[in-house]
């Protein structure tokens, strides 16, 4: 991936992680520009296809794009930050997200977005 379109991805993201909206500010490391559809299950390295995410999202949704709603334990498609609008699926009280949707609950349990970590990272950070 070129610095251009590195740099194309960050700037729509507002510097925020696209899954959790941790700030840039708020962790040492540089977020990571992943493939929403990733590049092993056909995933193409274009504009459309990438997100803005923290370490610890990046890491933690990997190749899934699907996961075990917490609530029901039914199979539900992860949040796709292209498709979805993120108020439709989360809600954030301080640090916590809060799933509202079964797309909303699988993303925020299986990207641990209410890690103590998270929390404490995004409590000191203003919404976005």
């Amino acid at each position: 991936m070129n610095a251009e379109l590195r740099g194309r991805v960050i700037a729509r993201a507002e510097g925020r992680c696209e899954y959790c909206r941790l700030s840039q500010d708020r962790v040492p490391l540089a977020f990571h520009v992943e493939h929403i559809l990733p590049r092993q299950h056909g995933g193409p390295t274009v504009f459309e296809n990438l997100a803005l995410a923290c370490g610890n999202c990046n890491q933690r949704k990997g190749p899934n794009l699907t996961g075990l709603d917490p609530d029901t334990g039914e199979l539900c498609r992860l949040f796709h930050p292209r498709q979805d609008e993120w108020s439709a699926h989360f809600n954030r009280s301080g640090g916590l997200i809060l799933g509202i949707s079964p797309t909303g609950r699988t993303t925020a349990w299986l990207l641990h977005m209410n890690s103590e970590l998270m929390r404490e990272r995004r409590s000191k950070d203003q919404p976005g």
